[in-house]
């Protein structure tokens, strides 16, 4: 490895004593299983050049429909390739679909791999693959929508290791606006810590509130229910709030210092405990809480919904919107990596009433975002510096079907075989494309990437050297590359 040793760094006794500091704070308790991470202390190792300074990863939870967004197949029999028409971009020769009108208009931000490929058709074992950058199981793994400690780890936790802090009040990886959860019960894994312990899970800011998990869509503006022939049993959700960071009123800045002075005092009452790996991760989120609550920055970063009416308007007053400004503002207050999950129960799961939905409810809320999130990190002289993936847990099959019993009107079933994927930033050559899938939008025609690549890719942007390791609380190392980057598609690959 050169000489480097890239390892996570040890913790202050400061941080033992304030163990017990998040209750006397009043947080609630859905926001304390949040507080998986705290900033990273810097030296963890050297950077070996990378284009990008921070990772903005959407994922598209559900499946986007490649054949319906960013690689179109006008050709193909009417079976496959659906009711949308390509329209050209601002880039010769590219085409995307033609609800994606302000995203043509920027071509020259962004690039497309259209031949990522892996072996499932399944939800969960999907979001495990594309999360982690992994497309083999790990041992133990079930698929019974339960995150393990034998997980492999996700992408968002290896670079808030690996990386060090650029901001020591906020976590170096974050996830928004949710977890991903199922409509039918669990947590989806793949973005926890797994193998390197819950203490590098990312920190996750729960601003949503579904309730009925039928209820899909960029809320309250774009809202649909899953299931056409069915009756709602709840109204619309319609509240995206940002956990309260804001200190409880009986308690002034001034006696919060002060109680955490008196929690110092019983400092050497904790040596013991901070040796255990497992105390120290507990002790990490506690600093994480404290971080969070003393820092106006970060209040400002992720209190979207009271921004300027302008900023509103351009990002779309909406869960996609709202979530995608607060990635731009994280990205601005130094956090490495921002997990954006754009739609939760699988919401771009297009079974059935595929067209409608995505003309109106999912694609135009996300071409706006998108669109602005390009445009302000390029106005304030940060897209060069921040690297941008988009993609889901698979594609659609090539052709249509009709689930009769469920949906009015016909869609598309899961995928794995191929997707596209978007890249923007950070040293992604713009107006390009990768790869190539056949006539029908089935299988990869040329360059298949996995999801190690896209990983690789993510990694080697923002510097990670590829002999790089993280090691285990026994202080064994493991692999952080398990592929190399796309090639062709940035500066660096």
């Amino acid at each position: 490895m050169n000489g480097q040793r890239w390892n996570h760094p040890g913790f202050s006794r400061r941080t033992a004593v304030q163990a017990g500091a998040v209750g006397m704070l009043g947080m609630g308790l859905n926001h304390l299983e949040g507080l998986r991470a705290a900033p990273r202390v810097a030296g963890g190792g050297v950077t070996t050049g990378g284009t990008a300074r921070s990772c903005i990863y959407i994922f598209l939870s559900g499946g986007l429909a490649q054949q319906d967004s960013f690689d179109l197949k006008p050709d193909a029999p009417d079976d496959v390739r659906g009711e949308f028409k390509p329209i050209a971009t601002q880039t010769p020769g590219i085409e995307i679909c033609e609800h994606l009108p302000m995203l043509a208009q920027r071509s020259q931000h962004w690039a497309l791999v259209r031949s990522l490929t892996h072996p499932t058709n399944g939800h969960t074992l999907g979001h495990y693959f594309m999360l982690t950058g992994r497309s083999v199981r790990s041992a133990g793994f079930q698929g019974d929508r339960k995150p393990r400690p034998s997980d492999w780890p996700s992408i968002a936790s290896v670079v808030g290791d690996a990386l060090p802090a650029r901001n020591h009040n906020l976590p170096p990886a974050v996830v928004l606006p949710e977890r991903l959860i199922h409509w039918g019960g669990g947590v989806i894994p793949g973005a926890y810590g797994g193998q390197m312990g819950r203490h590098r899970d990312p920190f996750f800011v729960e601003a949503t509130a579904y309730g009925d998990p039928f209820w899909r869509g960029a809320y309250p503006e774009y809202t649909f229910y899953q299931l056409p022939k069915q009756k709602p049993k709840s109204v619309t959700p319609t509240v995206f709030q940002a956990p309260n960071l804001k200190l409880p009123a009986s308690m002034a800045a001034g006696r919060f210092e002060g109680r955490l002075q008196l929690l110092q005092t019983i400092d050497g009452q904790r040596r013991a405990l901070e040796d255990s790996a497992q105390v120290s991760g507990y002790d990490r989120q506690r600093q994480s809480a404290i971080s969070l609550l003393s820092s106006g920055a970060v209040r400002r970063a992720i209190d979207v919904t009271k921004v300027d009416d302008q900023t509103q308007d351009r990002y779309g007053r909406n869960s996609f919107g709202w979530s995608l400004l607060m990635a731009s503002r994280l990205v601005e207050s130094g956090v490495n990596l921002i997990q954006v999950n754009l739609g939760n129960n699988e919401g771009w799961d297009t079974h059935g009433e595929a067209f409608w939905r995505l003309r109106e409810k999912l694609l135009p809320p996300t071409d706006r975002a998108l669109s602005a999130l390009l445009d302000d990190l390029d106005s304030k002289g940060l897209l060069d510096e921040t690297l941008i993936v988009m993609g889901g847990e698979f594609g659609r099959t090539p052709k249509l079907s009709l689930l009769a019993d469920s949906y009015h009107q016909p869609g598309r079933d899961h995928w794995g075989a191929v997707q596209t994927l978007f890249f923007a930033g950070g040293g992604v050559q713009g107006g390009n494309v990768i790869g190539a899938s056949d006539k029908i939008a089935a299988y990869p025609a040329d360059s298949p990437q996995k999801p190690e690549n896209m990983a690789a890719t993510i990694y080697e942007c923002l510097g990670i050297p590829p002999t790089a390791a993280w090691y285990d609380e026994v202080d064994r190392p493991h692999h952080i590359y398990h592929g190399r980057s796309i090639p062709g598609l940035t500066r660096v690959g």
